[in-house]
């Protein structure tokens, strides 16, 4: 389920001249009887709404006094989140004749046309207050506390991100908790300009209107809503027209393909970094540690430790967390075993918290390669909320194809890529595919609109993908990435596991060793293939190309692999400035 909650204003919403009707209570129950939670979010103080209203427990949580206070039915515990206004304020409100005035555990709250003497008490005391309004009541505040805030606080509490929320209201104080909410509904009787907003507006009034809205979610989870959610699309690029394209950060089916060192990682990267800052989660299947340094994530697993599927379920349960789980210290042959029991448990926890909103699996093929063959219920007939990440669709099992709708394709066969993700079906191409794409620039085309294949100019990332280079500088890289000084006869078996290893071997071995590697474009191939560094095993193969002496070779790759990595200045020491 996308939608795991339903944040509902009380007056002018569910109730209808303070009441809650039979047919609405009924309609609650069936959002709860659906696995899904309630949490009312009202203007009014807990003791007023007491004597309206029976059914508190029906809601998860209240919000009440206009975000000011926690109410929790199943114990009756409250939290205040606000302070009370001072009492002089109170007192000078009542000298200037301000009738009738209302007083909770934060608020203070009378009604039109009191709003000018309030706001003159709040300016002649020196008072940090906002004065809120809701169809001629004027509710007094402290500064920043919103229907909003006190929502957050409580969708924290039970643990559902505000993106798995669907928020229903009718009135001006109702426009900050709706921004908050993934989707926002407003009933028939809401003001023009909180329809004018929400992402929904409801044929019916009042309660009817959130039943209307109530047998959408249970019956659809809003699926036909979709395609006018794109307030919160991720930015991937634009079109040839310059109009802006983007992914859905829940229904994302999503394959990039591209050689190595052509970008990839870097789109990936780019789309993860603008999903954490619009608040979705992500966790990150990582089979090569190229994303340890990622922002805002936990790390689990290295080289040395295969992370076990209980403590990495454990991470990506915690509310809000983002995760990185490293399969470096899991075998080769184990990892499609390991991925598929991760997949399997990481399914059913956003069947019951929504999270994470997305799933990124890079070099894809580790997991599920191509002559992976899938076991019943294994995989879902279409996956979602997921971004894989490969050199070429063929390397990657077809039914986990099928199971994708969308392939982004950069660099070289375009057109031969795109028929290896059309595997199954019709595959022909109509329209002419260039040799290669230029760097920024990719194919895009989906199964869901397959006559739409667009070129798309993709959106820059903030940073340049360059999360690995310490690890490539320091860190220990796998012995199948690794490069391995030997010599012309076979004779040495030296292993440079990083770049730092590497430069201080290229200076140890003789120089008959040195040319061979040097003469065969081995260093070259090396960077490109193992580092992943397209640009930089340029600049060596150029170096290779017009053979140097030894010495003079030496220094000339020392040299370009230093301007493009920070490197200690010793092994093992600090780095440098």
């Amino acid at each position: 389920m996308r939608y795991l909650v339903l944040c509902c204003d009380y007056d002018g919403t569910i109730a209808q001249g303070g009441r809650v009707d039979e047919p609405t209570v009924a309609a609650l129950e069936k959002l709860r009887e659906s696995g899904r939670k309630l949490i009312l979010v009202t203007g009014r103080e807990m003791d007023d709404l007491r004597r309206v209203t029976t059914r508190l427990d029906l809601f998860e949580r209240i919000v009440a006094e206009n975000g000011a206070l926690i109410h929790h039915p199943a114990s009756a515990q409250e939290q205040v989140l606000a302070e009370r206004p001072p009492q002089a304020f109170v007192d000078a409100l009542i000298a200037r004749n301000v009738q009738p005035i209302s007083i909770g555990r934060a608020i203070v709250a009378t009604w039109q046309p009191h709003e000018n003497t309030v706001l003159e008490v709040i300016r002649d005391l020196g008072l940090e207050l906002q004065v809120i309004f809701n169809k001629g009541a004027v509710m007094v505040l402290p500064s920043g506390v919103t229907k909003a805030s006190g929502l957050i606080a409580a969708l924290r509490e039970v643990g559902i991100s505000p993106h798995n929320a669907v928020g229903v209201g009718d009135a001006e104080n109702d426009h900050a908790f709706l921004s908050v909410c993934e989707c926002s509904a407003a009933v028939a009787n809401a003001l023009p300009s909180l329809k004018e907003r929400a992402d929904i507006v409801l044929q019916a009034d009042h309660g009817a209107g959130v039943a209307q809205l109530i047998d959408e979610i249970v019956e659809s989870d809003l699926v036909r809503r979709e395609p006018a959610l794109v307030r919160h699309h991720i930015p991937l690029g634009a079109d040839a027209h310059g109009e802006k394209l983007g992914l859905s950060p829940y229904s994302t089916s999503l394959l990039i393909v591209g050689s190595s060192g052509g970008g990839k990682s870097t789109v990936a990267s780019g789309l993860i970094e603008r999903l954490g800052e619009r608040g979705y989660t992500f966790c990150i299947v990582d089979p090569e540690g190229d994303y340890d340094t990622m922002p805002g994530a936990v790390v689990l697993g290295s080289p040395t430790y295969a992370p076990p599927i209980d403590e990495c379920m454990q991470l990506i349960a915690t509310p809000g967390q983002n995760a990185v789980i490293n399969l470096l210290g899991v075998p080769l042959g184990e990892r499609p075993w390991f991925f598929l029991e991760f997949f399997n448990r990481l399914r059913k926890l956003r069947a019951h918290t929504g999270q994470p909103h997305w799933l990124v699996v890079d070099e894809a093929h580790h997991v599920l390669p191509a002559d992976w063959q899938p076991g019943k219920e294994e995989l879902p007939e279409r996956l979602e909320g997921i971004v894989m990440v490969s050199v070429t669709p063929a390397s990657i099992a077809v039914p986990v194809l099928r199971a994708l709708d969308t392939v982004l394709i950069l660099g070289e066969e375009p057109g031969k890529k795109l028929r290896e993700f059309q595997a199954g079906i019709d595959g022909t191409i109509r329209q002419q595919m260039p040799s290669a794409l230029e760097a920024g620039t990719a194919i895009q085309w989906r199964r869901s609109a397959p006559e739409r294949m667009q070129q798309v100019a993709l959106e820059p990332s903030r940073a340049q993908h360059r999360r690995h280079l310490r690890k490539y500088a320091e860190g220990e890289l796998p012995e199948d990435r690794s490069f391995y000084f030997r010599g012309p006869q076979g004779k040495l078996n030296l292993r440079a596991h990083n770049l730092i290893m590497f430069l201080d071997l290229a200076d140890g071995v003789d120089d008959e060793t040195w040319h061979f590697h040097l003469e065969r474009g081995d260093v070259s191939q090396w960077v490109r293939n193992g580092i992943k560094d397209e640009a930089l095993a340029e600049k060596i193969r150029q170096i290779e190309h017009k053979a140097p002496g030894p010495l003079s070779s030496r220094k000339e790759i020392r040299q370009v692999i230093e301007a493009t990595y920070t490197l200690p200045a010793q092994a093992g020491g600090e780095p440098s400035s």
